[in-house]
């Protein structure tokens, strides 16, 4: 399995993990979701370098333009409340397209029950990476939907235990797109330092 630690090259991403984090930052409720939706952006961006395209010819007012469109079909999928934001910033990027005509499509997104997936590219996105069994149970029932040629799992913070456990459950083949790496988890399976509990940030906290 390839793991990218955002982490240990110069980004953008690391600013807004930082402001993720502080204690003095994150009670910012609107501003915690949105730095989980521009890191889902900038992310969706980076995976967007590896999947394929086609070159296409586009008809401008004024010639013919040589362009390149992506063929891979990708479908994404997230884990509980927290990811919803994060989520959010992929589909600024990626959309399921269901073609009508040769010139028109629309663009429709399924929540509840998942396309097929055979032979596309999968993205599962989870903002907190603690254990990785959460994010093998959603691969698993995923399955069911088909196989796809290639997975991307996507995380703002991992812990090393979970990396440990996805490079064990998933195909080696899989890409781990990771905000930053952190050493330890709790025994409440919170992820330390981590930034707490990412869905009471987001959301305020369950009665």
């Amino acid at each position: 399995m390839k793991v990218i630690n955002f982490e240990e090259t110069p980004s953008l991403i690391n600013q807004y993990v930082s402001e993720l984090r502080s204690v003095e930052r994150q009670t910012d409720r609107m501003r915690f979701r949105r730095n989980l939706e521009r890191i889902g952006e900038i992310m969706a961006y980076e995976i967007s370098k590896t999947l394929a395209y086609d070159k296409v010819d586009i008809t401008t007012p004024l010639g013919i333009a040589p362009c390149r469109n992506i063929s891979d079909k990708v479908v994404l999928a997230t884990i509980f409340r927290a990811g919803v934001p994060f989520h959010y910033g992929f589909l600024s990027y990626f959309a399921y397209r269901k073609y009508r005509e040769k010139e028109n499509f629309d663009v429709f997104i399924e929540y509840i029950a998942s396309p097929k997936l055979d032979g596309k590219t999968l993205v599962i996105v989870d903002p907190m990476l603690a254990t990785g069994s959460s994010m093998e149970l959603s691969y698993r029932a995923l399955l069911t939907k088909g196989n796809p040629a290639k997975v991307h799992i996507a995380s703002v913070i991992a812990s090393r235990q979970a990396i440990e456990y996805v490079e064990r459950a998933f195909p080696a083949e899989t890409t781990l797109w990771a905000g930053t790496v952190d050493d330890e988890i709790n025994s409440h399976s919170y992820i330390v330092p981590g930034l707490g509990d990412a869905g009471d940030l987001a959301y305020g906290v369950k009665e």
